[in-house]
């Protein structure tokens, strides 16, 4: 943890849940962050994203540029006053990334998400914005948390509370079979599923959605495929043990019952990971272990050649927190990015970035 190095800027007071993507030799890292406060929240109107770029020769940040703000003018639309949320980033060609985000007021409008793209050789967004669609069964719609709660009420009887915001596509995205998939999840709703990205970047389909029958409130999932096909998930549960869930499916539209597995006995309330580099798995998961009582703050990664054998890696322990860790392979090297804090309660103050190994 010494080699990591901050990435988002003195100015920040709050920042959280990073992602990233790795091209020649940068690295591109969006992130919410606020400049009143440690922390996040969708009710928080001056919660914006932003965008640090890296040179990871010199581990140095090149640049950050401002991303998106509640009631931003753009060329062809402002922004509606709320919060802007969860970002995440992927390479659209050879010279831009694409980057996606929530737009939030809770209890006051319909969330919706877009996307912005930005040059990588200008190091500059588009003055354009553009909103995200989703395809459900029932059609093809601006991509908002009520169609999502339709479609998994339709096709698995959910029966939890409809929620204005928390849509997100909260993993990162993995390529199988030349699709783009990402696990798709309503955090506030406890909601969750498999979506593909389209080729032209613009819409999230969703293939199938994984919800518990009981009384566990899981989301916040990673996924990957197993050799054999089978899709495996992991989710994030809030209130009851707190430990994680797993599902399976064999096709991603209709998934096994979530249940608890041994290679994770005392898991907490966080993001997790499910990566694949170099034919080795990589399972990442917050312990509900404290440091000097702070939460989040011990962080496991376990790693398998087939999903089902797991064995320790790596155990990182400490008090400024672990959490919403990101990780990305680049020139047989894995980076990586996690928030982290000295002092407040959430310990949510800064996005830091490096190298795992």
């Amino acid at each position: 943890m010494r080699g990591l190095i901050p990435v988002t800027g003195p100015e920040v007071k709050g920042a959280h849940d990073a992602e990233f993507v790795l091209i020649g030799d940068r690295a591109y890292i969006v992130a919410m962050a606020n400049d009143v406060q440690p922390g996040e929240n969708a009710e928080w109107p001056f919660v914006y994203c932003t965008l640090s770029v890296v040179d990871i020769r010199t581990m140095q940040v090149v640049k950050r540029v401002p991303m998106a703000k509640g009631g931003q003018r753009f060329a062809n639309a402002t922004l509606p006053e709320g919060s802007c949320f969860v970002p995440r980033i992927i390479q659209k060609d050879q010279h831009t990334v694409r980057t996606f985000f929530a737009s939030e007021a809770p209890g006051k409008r319909e969330a919706q998400s877009y996307y912005l793209d930005f040059d990588i050789r200008q190091l500059a967004f588009s003055n354009r914005l553009s909103p995200m669609k989703i395809r459900t069964r029932a059609g093809v719609f601006p991509m908002q948390p009520k169609r999502y709660y339709d479609d998994a009420v339709a096709t698995q009887r959910f029966r939890r509370e409809p929620k204005d915001f928390g849509l997100y596509t909260i993993d990162s995205f993995k390529e199988f079979d030349g699709k783009t998939y990402v696990a798709m999840n309503n955090y506030p709703g406890g909601q969750n599923g498999l979506a593909i990205l389209n080729k032209k970047r613009d819409l999230f389909t969703v293939v199938g959605h994984y919800n518990p029958a009981g009384p566990e409130k899981l989301s916040e999932s990673a996924v990957n495929r197993l050799p054999d096909g089978t899709w495996l998930a992991i989710c994030r549960q809030d209130g009851g043990t707190g430990n994680y869930m797993f599902t399976t499916s064999r096709d991603g539209r209709t998934w096994s019952a979530p249940a608890y597995r041994d290679i994770v006995p005392n898991g907490g309330n966080s993001k997790p990971n499910f990566e694949k580099f170099n034919g080795t798995y990589y399972l990442g998961w917050q312990e509900s272990t404290k440091v000097n009582g702070v939460s989040r703050s011990v962080f496991n990664i376990d790693v398998s050649p087939d999903g089902v054998q797991w064995k320790r890696k790596y155990r990182f322990a400490t008090d400024r927190s672990f959490q919403y860790a990101s990780f990305h392979p680049h020139r047989g090297t894995i980076y990586l990015t996690v928030t982290q804090g000295d002092s407040s309660p959430s310990r949510k103050e800064r996005i830091m970035f490096g190298k795992l190994e």
